[in-house]
């Protein structure tokens, strides 16, 4: 066996250019592969830890998913508001602990401006329950203070102390922002890997303040200036969502019916994790779609690879004669083609899982600054190897085929070839 290994090494070796295309081949089926697994499993994974402990999430009436993306997420838009009377009624029911109002709908500079208020610091959660933690500063305490994620800060080079202009509404343009009320920088909280690192927060009041003179996303009147607002009190009439969480999970469902009959205006609860589910479901589709293109990318990969030994094996029944005059039997010209199969094989996986990790290094800023997907360079999880374990089985039952062209041939060929 080792002398066979040695022979399939030097013959890989002297075919070069068809190895290294065979190797590159298996590598970008590898690649394209283990991609799609990685970005589609990790992906599911960063939107799972986005929020945590959050019993219900409670919006307009609306569908769960999308509830779920414009509260959490900071995708689309709220079709309808809450009315800050209904916020204060279900804060205090008797099955709720805790609750956070989120006001949505402002932005800066391309990123989602958040109001909400001091409950947010000390209740949202995310990941594995870990808190909202201050890598600077400290939360907003005056009308025109902002705490910025870590994302915010970094792209924009802004420290504490310097000073934002927030725009009315998604598109960030000249006539839509409140360019005399500028806030202020006090806080920056630590990366999450969440869409929190994306987000400007700002006080509920603050948002008031600023909207003072403005109807229906047009400025009709006259905005007073910083000073005059912050003499005054603002208590916001209503908000985007409200986050809840829940003296004891058992009262979820009976709390979401209640809700969801609320008769003073038309409400949706949801539950996190079902609506995650029912999104999956929605995707599994396209999950589906790319996971086939990834087979299918794979089996082209390996068929390049077979048409390349079958080529090469009539330019070698020469050498295949030779081996047999100097004593190799069939079987050993038949494990020879098998092992080099399973070489290349083998090799382009190794190139492959270079080409995966690295990628990986070089797209996951980019797609963590555009989708909020955190991709990280993680060890092969058990799936990960069964599918290189795949791979590899099927590289080498690609090498069967022309194996057993060369050990037929062998046995009538003998020293004398028929080209």
């Amino acid at each position: 066996m080792k002398t066979i290994a040695t022979l399939s090494w030097k013959s890989v070796f002297n075919r070069k250019t068809t190895a290294i295309l065979s190797i590159l081949t298996v590598a970008i089926s590898v690649i394209l592969l283990l991609g799609v697994e990685r970005i589609r499993t990790q992906a599911k994974s960063s939107f799972a830890n986005t929020i945590s402990g959050t019993d219900l999430i409670v919006g307009g009436r609306s569908g769960q998913v999308n509830l779920l993306l414009y509260s959490v997420f900071r995708i689309g838009n709220a079709t309808n508001n809450i009315d800050w009377k209904s916020f204060e009624e279900f804060s205090h029911h008797r099955a709720v602990k805790w609750a956070i109002p989120i006001s949505l709908g402002d932005s800066h500079k391309g990123f989602r401006v958040m109001g909400t208020n001091q409950d947010y610091f000390k209740f949202y959660k995310y990941g594995r329950k870990q808190p909202l933690t201050f890598a600077k500063g400290k939360p907003f305490h005056h009308l025109f203070d902002a705490v910025i994620g870590s994302d915010v800060a970094r792209k924009l080079g802004y420290k504490i102390g310097s000073k934002m202009i927030i725009a009315h509404g998604i598109s960030d343009v000249g006539f839509t922002r409140h360019d005399h009320l500028p806030f202020s920088v006090v806080g920056i909280l630590a990366p999450t890997g969440t869409p929190v690192d994306r987000t400007v927060h700002v006080s509920l009041a603050a948002i008031e303040a600023i909207h003072v003179g403005w109807e229906s996303g047009a400025h009709i009147g006259k905005t007073p200036d910083a000073k005059t607002l912050e003499q005054r009190h603002f208590q916001p009439t209503q908000i985007t969502a409200m986050l809840l969480g829940l003296k004891s999970r058992i009262m979820a469902f009976a709390l979401q019916r209640e809700i969801n009959e609320y008769r003073k205006e038309p409400l949706s609860a949801i539950m996190p994790g079902v609506a995650l589910q029912e999104l999956w479901g929605m995707m599994s589709v396209a999950e589906q779609a790319l996971m086939a293109v990834s087979v299918f990318v794979v089996i082209a990969g390996l068929m390049g690879m077979l048409s390349s030994l079958l080529t090469s094996l009539q330019e070698r029944r020469r050498e295949m004669a030779i081996l047999r005059a100097m004593g190799a039997q069939p079987k050993h010209i038949f494990a020879l083609l098998m092992s080099e199969a399973s070489a290349l094989t083998l090799i382009g996986i190794i190139v492959g899982l270079t080409g995966v990790y690295g990628l990986m290094f070089l797209i996951a800023p980019v797609i963590h600054n555009h989708y909020g997907i955190l991709i990280t360079p993680e060890m092969l999880t058990p799936h990960e190897w069964l599918l290189l374990g795949y791979v590899q089985l099927a590289g080498m039952l690609i090498g069967v085929v022309p194996s057993l062209r060369a050990y037929r041939q062998s046995l009538s060929d003998g020293m004398t070839i028929r080209i």
